[in-house]
């Protein structure tokens, strides 16, 4: 299972927390995601989803990659503290992240914990058939790996991940793995 970051927005360069706004990737942003495509020109998935945010769509669309929409796929909703960054959540609220406390007028880790459980039903019943690629946001996909995984969707927090990324998961000994992660468009 590919794993693949949207490219760069100017609120994922300036750090502000973006869930429902539906923002455009940077002219940079296109480049990247379009320097994905030979990266993922050999996997021919059996299936491919994307969040139905311009971002996730577009990187897609730029990777050459055809994809069915997953309203499942949508970023963390950070509720009231959408479109500003960490320290200015920490001036308010000086012990929250994202990984531990709930977003005012938002979801919980656990709840998007339970829309990327959706999406890996999904997928486990695809993977027997073939390769599967994902296109998603930062933490969603985070809490999607830790899922995978077995963890609780909190452990996402130790999964970084950059725009534009690969990320792989599968499987050893039929036990869930990470094969690599948070991959550069650079990587071969």
């Amino acid at each position: 299972m590919f794993l693949v970051r949207h490219g760069e927005t100017e609120w994922s360069k300036s750090g502000q927390h973006t869930s429902r706004t539906d923002l455009p990737l940077t002219p940079t942003g296109e480049a990247v995601a379009l320097a994905l495509k030979p990266l993922l020109a050999g996997v021919h998935p059996v299936l491919a989803l994307s969040s139905p945010l311009q971002r996730a769509r577009r990187t897609a669309e730029l990777a050459g990659v055809p994809v069915e929409l997953d309203e499942n796929l949508r970023e963390v909703d950070y509720g009231d503290y959408e479109g500003i960054t960490t320290p200015q959540i920490r001036e308010r609220d000086p012990d929250w992240s994202v990984w531990t406390a709930p977003n005012p007028g938002g979801e919980t880790i656990d709840q998007a914990g339970e829309r990327t459980d959706h999406v890996l039903d999904r997928v486990r019943k695809a993977l027997p058939e073939g390769n599967v690629v994902l296109f998603a946001h930062g933490h969603i996909l985070r809490v999607l790996g830790a899922r995978w995984l077995g963890l609780p969707a909190s452990e996402g927090r130790l999964l970084a991940l950059d725009t534009a990324t690969i990320s792989v998961l599968g499987t050893e000994h039929d036990l869930p793995v990470i094969r690599r992660w948070n991959a550069p468009a650079a990587w071969e």
